[in-house]
């Protein structure tokens, strides 16, 4: 659940290449469940958009931040590398660094802000 105000941290690379709190939060579902299609269920996104944000986030780094196996008898499933788990660890650290460092000016423009009827 989000409560607001809120502030949401993107990181570009460059004109292409940006992590931000979705592609975090599929890796974190990623490892939470061990699926690509659980991780994306809970989001509420297609199988197809949660491979193709991850085989993004793949091809981003210089070693992949989620392998996969095929479902069939052993069942299938999805991992995030010791990549996708230091990946996933500094942006969150940046997350909380962000947060806190902005906090008091986050509160002070909410509390300059007009009534909404």
């Amino acid at each position: 659940m989000t409560t607001y105000p809120e502030a949401r941290l993107r990181v570009y690379f460059d004109a292409e290449t940006m992590l931000g709190p979705g592609k975090a939060d599929l890796l974190q579902n990623i490892h939470e469940t061990g699926s690509i299609s659980a991780a994306g269920r809970r989001m509420g996104m297609s199988y197809r958009r949660a491979w193709t944000l991850v085989d993004t986030l793949n091809h981003y780094f210089r070693e992949p931040l989620v392998v996969s196996s095929a479902g069939g008898r052993s069942g299938g499933g999805a991992t995030l590398t010791p990549t996708g788990i230091e990946v996933l660890a500094r942006y969150r650290h940046m997350q909380t660094v962000t947060e806190g460092a902005i906090a008091a000016d986050l509160a002070a423009l909410s509390g300059l802000l007009g009534s909404r009827s």
